[in-house]
């Protein structure tokens, strides 16, 4: 890797139940160049997530204390429960050029998307709403309620899927992430991210 490579910041949301997390782990398990952003939440645990793993999981009172010091890339409210990305992580993986991938809501990815424009933004869909509801009722993990309220929500965040540079269909994972990894080395040979690659070759050329 060149030493003057500065790594990717990724952001990749999509409705809950569209397979981000599956994708994410075996995007990392192929890419030693990647790592995620562990982002922090109010919201409890599900069956087999660890804590600093999955995500911080912190009181109310902890991450409003949080919100106070100005310690969020972005952070939003979802469903009742805080979600942040604590943002002193993200610059120093950056600055060691490992690309970072953000799996956050769409409320909160618009919030990075409006204050950055160096990054990559991923929507990944399904390939039905119908599709999606058998998808979250398979979690046997939540109330009819819940449910609704995320159904309702994901309806809405396919409405936003315009503000992200790419959109990716998760109908088969192993096809989802093949278009994610092409994703990722094309935009590694853009020249904005190209360019210290270019001048190192130049400067060379100029000594002989």
């Amino acid at each position: 890797m060149s030493e003057n490579r500065h790594g990717m910041l990724i952001v990749l949301s999509g409705p809950s139940g569209s397979g981000k997390g599956t994708i994410i782990k075996s995007l990392l398990a192929e890419r030693d160049d990647t790592v995620l952003s562990v982002s922090m939440t109010t919201r409890a645990p599900r069956p087999g997530e660890l804590d600093g793993i999955h995500y911080h999981f912190v009181t109310r009172e902890k991450f409003e204390q949080t919100i106070a010091e100005d310690g969020f890339l972005e952070y939003a409210e979802y469903n009742g429960n805080y979600y942040g990305t604590p943002e002193a992580p993200i610059r120093r993986w950056l600055n060691e050029g490992k690309n970072v991938i953000l799996e956050i809501e769409v409320q909160g990815a618009e919030k990075v998307m409006d204050h950055r424009s160096d990054l990559v933004s991923i929507f990944i869909t399904i390939p039905s709403v119908e599709e999606l509801e058998r998808r979250l009722r398979g979690r046997g993990t939540e109330t009819d309620e819940v449910i609704r309220g995320r159904m309702e929500t994901a309806r809405y965040e396919l409405t936003r899927a315009f503000r992200y540079q790419y959109v990716v269909l998760n109908d088969e994972v192993d096809l989802a992430i093949d278009r994610i990894n092409t994703i990722i080395d094309a935009e590694s040979m853009r020249y904005s991210r190209m360019e210290n690659t270019i001048l190192e070759v130049l400067k060379y050329v100029s000594t002989q």
